[in-house]
């Protein structure tokens, strides 16, 4: 045994250890009531029954939905995956394959066994997953992969220690010739740029829903402090247009109550009417909050404006604009969408704004042509590589 390794999960155990009271308390938050306990005390999560198996592993919702067109293509292969968050677990399990949450660190020697392939996607590095799964037979694949401008110096400055996480890869697919550069600053090889995977993927939606007779605006993947701007701007616009209406769809389910009684002191003081999606699926008021999981690429559909969350603050890093330009929204989002730089890339008529900056850029979008993609990615390298 290598003593880095020894060291590093003698770490991994006082880690633990010392985080330990927290983790409890996180455990009874609804957010995390089921990837703490399979994470961190095994609660329901044995190792995958199938051996040799195609094996995944992804973070979100995100992440899991990039799969698809992937996961079609494979055919009669096992697969297994692995997410980190109950959202991706939750369209993980859409899939053909044996599902589970991947455990903390210091379980890994004792929980995997041996894959013909494990694919990591985007910025997935985990020790002592590449190394268990390597020293099990497994070949090392990083896919989508991505070193963000905003991480991009810490990476650099632990060099040393991604080195060895990163000579247990044997191919790394990667979104941009800047995430070779990096990736190949810090000792990988055998880097190739293929694209953001996002965009193979199918956009769809599972509903028709009438369009109101109005202007319909959509704040899609909102986080904190985005919808008081969202609010604010709308307050503005609506003088000027009085018939716009206003959707709201939070990026987390557990935030639904925080959101509508914002929007309810809103509404009670600008005089306008609210009601809840789930209640009667209409666009009726004024004000109409989502509180209703997957429902944002059906509204997308009828929308006019899209305002993109995630990109306002500075600590999310931006949110896929690919489903949005796809429906022919006009989209507005923030500056901050460090995470979702290479899929920005490809969207056309976009509005970067400050949070401050939102009521010019509604009024600015009435003289604006529709958002739209234009390129496309060919899976064919990863496929056959999967598959050999």
């Amino acid at each position: 045994m290598k003593p880095f390794f020894l060291f590093y999960y003698i770490l991994s155990v006082v880690l633990f250890l010392v985080a330990l009271p927290l983790i409890i308390i996180l455990s009874f938050k609804q957010k995390y009531k089921e990837s703490i306990p399979s994470r961190f005390f095994l609660f329901k999560n044995p190792p995958f029954k199938n051996s040799q198996s195609i094996w995944f592993h992804v973070c979100s919702l995100g992440e899991a939905r990039a799969l698809k067109p992937i996961l079609d293509r494979l055919n009669e292969e096992k697969v297994v995956i692995t997410t980190i968050t109950q959202t991706g677990q939750d369209e993980a399990k859409k899939y053909d394959a044996e599902i589970r949450y991947l455990p903390y660190e210091m379980y890994l020697p004792f929980w995997i066994k041996p894959q013909k392939k494990l694919i990591v996607l985007e910025a997935e590095f985990w020790y002592m997953l590449f190394v268990m799964a390597h020293a099990r037979g497994a070949e090392v694949i990083l896919l989508n992969a991505r070193i963000s401008d905003k991480s991009v110096d810490k990476y650099m400055k632990f060099a040393w220690f991604y080195k060895k996480l990163l000579a247990n890869v044997s191919t790394l697919y990667v979104q941009s010739e800047v995430d070779k550069n990096r990736f190949f600053a810090l000792g990988a090889k055998n880097i190739e740029v293929i694209g953001n995977i996002k965009l193979a993927g199918e956009i769809k939606k599972t509903y028709d829903y009438v369009k109101p007779d109005c202007e319909l605006i959509v704040a899609g993947s909102t986080h904190p402090d985005e919808e008081e701007s969202v609010l604010a701007a709308f307050s503005s616009y609506k003088t000027a247009n009085s018939g716009a209406k206003l959707v709201i769809v939070p990026r987390h389910p557990e935030r639904f109550e925080e959101v509508y009684s914002l929007m309810e002191e809103f509404a009670l003081k600008e005089h306008l009417s609210l009601e809840r999606f789930s209640q009667n699926k209409n666009f009726t008021s004024d004000l109409i909050l989502v509180d209703m999981m997957g429902e944002l690429n059906n509204i997308y559909a009828i929308s006019d404006i899209a305002i993109l969350g995630g990109a306002f603050r500075d600590d999310v890093g931006g949110h896929n604009p690919l489903e949005p330009a796809y429906f022919g929204c006009k989209i507005i989002t923030g500056k901050h969408f460090f995470h979702q730089k290479e899929l920005f890339k490809y969207v056309h008529h976009v509005q970067y704004v400050e949070a401050t900056e939102l009521n010019a850029a509604l009024n600015a979008a009435k003289e604006l042509p529709p958002s739209m993609v234009e390129e496309k990615i060919d899976l064919q390298k990863v496929i056959d590589k999967i598959k050999e």
